[in-house]
């Protein structure tokens, strides 16, 4: 069982208003003699991992208080493994960036420490200015857990010069999404690649005005609107307009696109720098995904949590690194290295070059307002798997979409009732 340390002084968020938290941090965990209290910070941040490096790289020049040692340790997936291996090991890091449907399950095992008197020490201007969403996805039964750094929304990636050629324009429904598809498919590619991966298929569902979890967290993966997402991927595949790649295959389709084997796709606005990696022959863009009335897109993205065996001292330098990395200034340069969504008001302004130099930078951006939690259940980390295989089940050809759906859902409800 984690023993919970003795918390931080209050006083601390009354020094930080000088917007030096950091090079005041010696104020709170003592004299400045002490010495230096390290943060191992695992992160899955392949495609920015330099702009991490180069922002704790600059936190540790600001002040003498707190080294921040951060490590790649693989994709959300990779690194859920590894902290998995970890627990309760002097392995175990003091941060995590915690992928938000692994966010529940970390809380309820009491794998991660409370921040409540941390953050209920924050300026009001200061957790006002974050957005409010955003904010508030860190809190789970009345304690905050999480902290916001990193945040998307699937968007969706086409090549200008393909479409322009065809004649067509973006799609902004599901019925002219297939038409355009349909219309872009050659014998020298196809219209769409689609990664299954379960965000992006709960990026279709909830488009469609669906749920995966409804709000008694009951699974409801065998909906209508769940039925109408799959068929539609499995109707494109059987006439050869869709590339499918299995959940982990993330890198052979960005390849694909790159090559123009196909030619538009859904990823999160955060895989954009992947693109950027190669030598891309045509020009490419993002725009919201296609929506019918009452839709919604999913929130991705991580929260920052504290592990269970840090101490007191560590606890509060981690606090006290993400407070420097949510100024401002900070975060702009994140958002120019990433991509990812600004999770505070105020960065937005700091940004204006960065969006008009492509407007489809901001397409994530432009679907906050359409924004939802991913399901807030332990169980739903679970559910992913079972969602990604049931996508390959169908789409490899071995099973139809209703029975792959149907027994998708019995799985689901199991999990939920184990």
């Amino acid at each position: 069982m984690i023993r919970w340390k003795s918390w931080i002084a209050s006083s601390f968020w009354t020094v930080w208003r000088r917007r030096i938290a950091v090079a005041l941090f010696g104020l709170l965990v003592g004299t400045s003699g002490v010495a230096q209290t390290e943060v191992t910070f695992w992160h899955s941040m392949d495609s920015a991992v330099e702009t991490v490096d180069a922002l704790v790289e600059a936190f540790n020049a600001s002040q003498d208080e707190v080294r921040v040692d951060a490590r790649f340790i693989g994709s959300y997936a990779e690194a859920q493994t590894r902290l998995l291996a970890a627990y309760g090991s002097a392995d175990e890091p003091v941060l995590f960036q915690a992928e938000i449907a692994f966010f529940p399950r970390l809380v309820a095992e009491g794998a991660v420490q409370p921040l409540t008197s941390l953050t209920n020490g924050l300026p009001a201007d200061v957790v006002n200015d974050f957005v409010p969403g955003l904010w508030a996805y860190g809190e789970l039964d009345g304690e905050r857990y999480g902290l916001p750094w990193n945040s998307s929304t699937p968007v969706m990636y086409w090549n200008v010069d393909a479409l322009r050629r065809a004649g067509v324009e973006p799609p902004t429904t599901w019925e002219a999404f297939e038409a355009t598809v349909d219309a872009l498919t050659s014998r020298q590619a196809q219209g769409f690649v689609f990664v299954g991966d379960s965000w992006l298929f709960e990026m279709m569902v909830l488009s469609l005005g669906g749920r995966l979890v409804d709000e008694n967290g009951v699974p409801t993966l065998d909906s209508a609107e769940a039925l109408r997402a799959l068929t539609l991927l499995d109707e494109l595949e059987a006439r050869g307009s869709l590339a499918f790649f299995g959940a982990n295959e993330s890198t052979p389709a960005i390849l694909g696109f790159v090559r123009t084997r196909s030619l538009m796709a859904f990823a999160s606005i955060a895989n954009w720098p992947d693109i950027r990696r190669f030598s891309v022959a045509f020009d490419v863009t993002a725009g919201p995904v296609p929506m019918a009335p009452g839709g919604a897109v999913p929130l991705g993205g991580a929260q920052l949590v504290v592990m269970g065996n840090a101490t007191a001292e560590e606890r509060d330098a981690a606090f006290a690194f993400w407070s420097w990395l949510a100024e401002p200034e900070q975060l702009a340069t994140w958002v120019e290295g990433s991509y990812y969504i600004p999770v505070r008001h105020s960065v937005v302004p700091l940004l204006d070059a960065f969006y008009a130099e492509d407007p489809g930078r901001a397409a994530a951006l432009s679907q906050l307002e359409l924004a939802i939690p991913r399901p807030r259940i332990p169980e739903f980390d679970a559910m992913r798997g079972i969602l990604d295989e049931m996508m390959e089940r169908v789409l490899r050809g071995r099973t139809s979409p209703e029975d792959a759906l149907a027994e998708a859902q019995r799985q689901a409800l199991a999990e939920v009732n184990r």
